[in-house]
């Protein structure tokens, strides 16, 4: 049998002009219910499982071009920071994970920001790319994020975060935690100037930048069914002895608890902030999606 396919299937394939392999990300299995969607059907509908709404996580490029007016916006370049400071090593070098997240995503590190209108509305926003090192926040992160502040602040236009990040990156120690200090104090340069902070809370939002700038918006969204908190649930069970409520740390149980304002599908997203932002900036209605 393994003649067969490891020899006999690949010369046919070969021999008739069809790949010997299918992709695996051709289907995508729906972690709530099990179901198998297409992944041309998944982009098409934003990441969101149609039949039961569950909100896969996004690329962060493809979050910049479906959120900007058709698609168009001036991507920020990636500030240049040291690689490596602490030359870090736990079972892989940092450099090689660095390197392997590179070639995964196409992305230097993992926030990706930008310049553009959304529904006629002038913003920057930055998205965190959870598929590169999960989204931890480094030194390359922070100064993005700062650079990207600095941005709305020239521009004189609101600036709107999506995080999803497991936390500080370990591998740059207290460089990493450093800043989380320097991003708060852009937060309140913007606040200072008048110019609003909308925070996107996406799946998972957790450790050291829940603990920072995720949490100092004027207004905070979260996308459905998101994890949103500091420390996980099995961590805080087994310090407390206790079982924690269901559904704990998600969006809806944030939301009935005070600590965001609005749980918002991201197939509305893009109207709820355009609306957001003229009534928080004094502008006309936004411009009907095309």
């Amino acid at each position: 049998m393994n003649w067969i396919t490891n020899y006999v299937r690949p010369k046919i394939n070969s021999m008739l002009g069809r790949p010997s392999t299918v992709p695996e990300n051709l289907w995508i299995k729906c972690p709530e219910t099990g179901e198998m969607v297409f992944h041309k059907d998944l982009e098409e509908n934003k990441w969101v499982i149609p039949s039961s709404g569950y909100h896969m996580k996004m690329p962060a490029k493809a979050r910049l071009a479906d959120l900007f007016d058709g698609g168009q916006y001036e991507a920020f370049q990636q500030p240049k920071v040291a690689t490596d400071p602490l030359k870090f090593r736990d079972s892989k070098k940092y450099v090689d994970r660095l390197k392997d997240s590179r070639t995964k995503t196409e992305q230097d590190d993992t926030i990706v920001a930008g310049l553009g209108t959304v529904q006629g509305v002038k913003l920057v926003a930055v998205v965190h790319e959870f598929a590169f090192m999960g989204g931890s926040l480094g030194m390359a992160a922070g100064e993005a994020i700062v650079k990207a502040f600095e941005r709305a602040l020239s521009e004189k236009c609101p600036l709107v975060l999506f995080p999803a990040s497991g936390g500080a990156r370990m591998q740059e120690g207290i460089l990493s935690l450093m800043q989380m200090p320097r991003t708060t104090v852009m937060v309140d340069l913007l606040k200072e100037a008048g110019l609003p902070y909308i925070v996107v809370l996406t799946n998972p939002t957790t450790g050291g930048v829940t603990a920072s700038y995720a949490m100092l918006g004027d207004l905070h969204i979260a996308e459905p069914g998101a994890e949103i908190c500091f420390a996980g649930k099995r961590v805080i069970e087994q310090t407390i002895r206790e079982k924690l409520p269901p559904g704990f740390q998600t969006s809806e149980y944030l939301l009935e608890h005070g600590m965001v304002d609005m749980v918002v599908d991201r197939r509305d997203m893009a109207d709820t902030l355009a609306r957001v932002l003229t009534i928080l900036m004094k502008q006309p209605e936004p411009k009907a999606a095309a």
